[in-house]
């Protein structure tokens, strides 16, 4: 290799580094919200589906910290067009599932029907409803987990997990 394409090359590489957080730095709930993959009645209802999954307790559930605007821009940015056409067919055919059993969209039944109608997708032996309800599971979970409220308030994350005590005196020994 060539001095010149190998310093061209790392010159490069070392204003992508130096551009990078800039970039990360600009992501926002309203910036991740606006993925434009599901229209806004699907939203609400993947909302619901991700609530349903981790609901509220005593901590915030998975809608309240905006799980499901995650699933969506990682199903959006990381995943292929099959994926992305199952998440859409996925969502829409939980609301037609229940308004034909209960007579009321997704978003309007109780928790008990939106449970009822999640465990009977899990335990389906359609691969295409199976393959969806656990994309959209894991991606709740992964979503939930690395949240901010969840980072901070339950697992106490530490960027650098160690303390630096200049202070301290030395003990012989």
């Amino acid at each position: 290799m060539e001095r010149r394409v190998a310093l061209k090359s790392m010159a490069v590489a070392m204003g992508a580094m130096a551009g990078l957080p800039s970039w990360a730095s600009g992501w926002n709930k309203s910036a991740v919200a606006k993925s434009g993959l599901l229209s806004a009645d699907q939203s609400k209802n993947l909302t619901m589906i991700v609530e349903t999954i981790i609901p509220k307790t005593d901590t915030p559930g998975a809608g309240e910290l905006g799980v499901g605007d995650f699933v969506q821009k990682m199903v959006k940015d990381c995943y292929d067009s099959k994926a992305q056409a199952s998440l859409a067919s996925g969502v829409s055919n939980i609301d037609e599932q229940s308004i034909q059993r209960f007579g009321k969209s997704f978003v309007d039944a109780s928790k008990e029907q939106r449970l009822q109608i999640l465990s009977d997708i899990e335990k389906s032996t359609d691969a295409g409803q199976k393959g969806f309800f656990s994309m959209v599971k894991s991606l709740t979970i992964q979503g939930y987990m690395t949240s901010e409220y969840v980072m901070t308030n339950i697992t106490h994350y530490e960027m650098i997990p160690a303390r630096y005590h200049g202070c301290v005196p030395v003990v012989k020994g």
